[in-house]
């Protein structure tokens, strides 16, 4: 495969990039992690046309999520900061409207760092991660992370949101990927305890929380990569690591497949998906050489296809859309919002 790119723009400290489609119309996002920063969309044959999603008080954009059942609709993680105590990280709703993009504040959770939404039985939930329940300062690591839920209401411009804990003792509950379990989407979320999957309600059950593989596990994503049925795990280790491994179900459990050969530090970004009809997983690491990279498995070996070097992505977001396909790249090192059209060699 290969990768044709479009720089957007310059941002500082560019962090989180997600998509939204709109009557047919596939919006980019690129947000900023810094305080009193920007988050822009792009959309267009070749992203040409920006707007403003919000550019004011807030910024320390972790995360954007759009709704699939609410048309032109999105949650984000807003005031996200490791090195702010008391934290005032917060979830936000945003809209798109005939005058732009409308957003509001939701409520506050404390290291509120990762979340998604789950529709189940017609009803929209959100599922929110805390990386800490307190820090004194960025390296205390003395108390853990949580997992909460909470249905939500229809009308959020005048509805709350009434949370849960379903979860405890995380500690760096960093990592989140969306997965399938048994037919089911479900989430799998990375800490210092391992792995957990988290499975929304269904048959009568309440959600569901099941430890899947220990370790200190500071991002998770998973993919069929091999094509045998079982979807295989792409890990980061540990926090903020210097090792990716490929996690394989071998007589029932879970072992090392695979290890990235490559010297890395500060890898941090993982998405599990298909690209020209390859199951494939990509990562981006923001240190060393700050690649960029796509891992198949093809002729019974894994294969790494580099994306690019010298651009450090904090997070990536794959796009099948219109029959093209784009990764989304936040160059967290380069300071820039960039995509690449990926092409069949």
């Amino acid at each position: 495969m290969k990768f044709e790119k479009t720089h957007l723009d310059d941002i500082v400290r560019c962090y989180c990039t997600s998509h939204i489609v709109i009557d047919g119309k596939l919006y980019a996002f690129f947000a900023s992690e810094n305080p009193n920063s920007e988050c822009y969309s792009y959309t267009g044959e070749h992203f040409e046309n920006k707007e403003t999603v919000w550019k004011d008080d807030r910024g320390g954009c972790m995360s954007i999520i759009p709704f699939k059942e609410r048309t032109g609709e999105f949650l984000a993680v807003n005031e996200f900061y490791l090195k702010i105590s008391p934290s005032a990280s917060k979830l936000v709703w945003g809209k798109k409207t005939e005058d732009g993009w409308k957003v509001k504040d939701v409520f506050n959770l404390p290291y509120l760092h990762r979340f998604d939404i789950y529709n189940v039985d017609g009803k929209d939930y959100v599922i929110c991660a805390t990386i800490a329940r307190d820090k004194a300062s960025k390296e205390d690591w003395s108390r853990p992370g949580q997992i909460y839920v909470g249905e939500i209401p229809a009308d959020l411009e005048n509805e709350n949101i009434v949370l849960r804990q379903i979860g405890d003792g995380y500690y760096r509950n960093h990592g989140y990927s969306r997965g399938t379990y048994e037919g089911r989407d479900c989430g799998y979320f990375g800490s210092d305890y391992g792995i957990v999957r988290v499975t929304p309600p269904h048959d009568g059950k309440d959600w569901e929380v099941t430890r899947i593989l220990e370790g200190n596990i500071s991002e998770v994503a998973l993919a069929d990569i091999d094509g045998d049925g079982n979807e295989e795990i792409m890990t980061i280790e540990p926090f903020h690591g210097n090792c990716i491994h490929v996690y394989k179900l071998k007589d029932g459990k879970c072992e090392v497949d695979y290890t990235y050969p490559n010297e890395i530090d500060f890898a941090h970004a993982l998405v599990g998906t298909t690209l020209t009809g390859k199951p494939c997983f990509v990562a981006g690491i923001r240190r060393v050489n700050c690649e960029a990279f796509v891992l198949t498995y093809e002729d019974g070996e894994y294969k790494v296809t580099t994306v690019e070097t010298g651009i450090g992505p904090a997070n990536l977001d794959v796009v099948h859309h219109d029959g093209r396909e784009f990764i989304f790249a936040a160059n967290h090192t380069k300071n820039e919002a960039a995509i690449y059209e990926v092409k069949e060699d």
